[in-house]
């Protein structure tokens, strides 16, 4: 069975996650806005999920068809095969979304989809009344100018949901985003790498979970683990494949810290939830006194600001002093994801290049400050 997948993408972040799949070994991938296409079969629902690192969920793309009555959107998502999928005791609650469509009602599309599908199943089961108190199948509507797609979460919970974070700072990046910013980076393992508003510790985990290749869903449950048109087996060697592939024999040179001591606990807690406690160091401490140890590192970091900082005086500060110790370490990069638009005039330099992202709803700068790159070994 070849299926039409769709790795979901926070904005910004689409040729991110083109990149891994095609490292993943897909290669028919399509970048759109908001979401990247690939094929596979139900063994790369599986792979997908625990491998992703960047991506938002994995849907199943089920349909694409004009819409612009109900009659035509309930037709379309009727002749859909949802028996090969959903089971008689199967939970299918829809969700949907439109833009620039005559069908611009969310909630009456949402009921037409849910009607379309309760009828074809009745077909199958002989029945029209279904308990949903099965495996969770997650369907949903998207209307974008008249065209109608449907579409099937193999997902559940967003997949920055790692499974490593037990409690919570006020205002976390997502495991997503600080897996990107990584990505983003030149950073390698061997290069030291430190952030010196970490926070819960995300930035730091996320890049040692790269550095010694560990399959970022591998601590938690999808959805799709439950479906029986899935095979166990599928999933127990997709797992087998992702333990199999742990090189937990690099050494790494990660650290970070915080001013507030309640981050750095929150932090503490989710790196020995991780199991890399042992390899990422973490302490309280300003950013005045940040200092790093080794050259040719990348300092990767969300200064804080709003939720996490209180008011624009601080944040303002915090920039500035981030700068100023900067510039005591001449061999190493800077990543810093910020919504500050006077981030580079208060840092004290320019950035050698920007990117524009978005942590959530709001809209921020990849500030890349390039520095050397380690000299290469002799005799290579």
């Amino acid at each position: 069975m070849t299926l039409q997948l769709i790795a979901t993408s926070p904005m910004g972040l689409e040729a991110v996650v083109a990149r891994e799949l095609k490292e993943l070994g897909y290669e028919d991938v399509r970048v759109e806005n908001g979401r990247v296409l690939f094929s596979g079969g139900v063994e790369d629902i599986a792979r997908a999920n625990l491998w992703l690192r960047t991506s938002d969920r994995v849907l199943i793309k089920m349909a694409e068809f004009p819409a612009t009555t109900f009659d035509e959107l309930f037709e379309g998502t009727k002749a859909i095969a949802w028996e090969e999928w959903i089971p008689e005791d199967g939970e299918f609650p829809v969700e949907g979304r439109s833009h620039k469509s005559q069908l611009s009602s969310v909630p009456a599309c949402q009921g037409i989809v849910k009607k379309a599908v309760v009828d074809k199943l009745a077909i199958t089961y002989g029945t029209e009344w279904f308990e949903e108190d099965g495996p969770r199948y997650v369907i949903e509507v998207w209307l974008l100018n008249d065209i109608a797609m449907i579409t099937l979460d193999t997902t559940g919970p967003g997949l920055h949901k790692r499974g490593y974070r037990r409690l919570v700072t006020e205002a976390p990046l997502k495991e997503t985003m600080a897996a990107a910013m990584v990505l983003l980076s030149r950073w390698q393992p061997e290069r030291p790498l430190y952030d010196p508003f970490c926070g819960s510790g995300t930035i730091p985990i996320e890049a040692a979970m790269i550095a010694w290749n560990i399959a970022p869903g591998l601590r938690r449950r999808f959805n799709s683990d439950r479906w029986p048109v899935i095979p166990e087996r599928v999933w127990e060697d997709a797992r087998d494949e992702a333990f199999d592939s742990v090189r937990d024999d690099i050494p790494l040179h990660i650290a970070g810290s915080d001013i507030d001591p309640a981050s750095i606990d929150v932090a503490l807690a989710a790196a020995k939830s991780a199991g890399l406690s042992k390899e990422i160091k973490l302490q309280v401490l300003p950013v005045a006194k940040m200092n790093p140890e080794g050259r040719y590192g990348c300092i990767i970091t969300n200064p804080p600001y709003g939720e996490r900082l209180g008011n624009e005086d601080e944040m303002v500060r915090a920039v500035r002093q981030f700068g100023k110790s900067s510039l005591y370490l001449d061999s190493w990069s800077f990543f810093a994801l910020s919504p500050y638009r006077e981030f580079e005039q208060d840092f004290g330099r320019r950035a050698d290049k920007k990117r524009k992202l978005f942590n959530g709803r709001i809209e921020c700068n990849l500030y890349q400050y390039l520095g050397p790159l380690p000299p290469r070994n002799r005799g290579e």
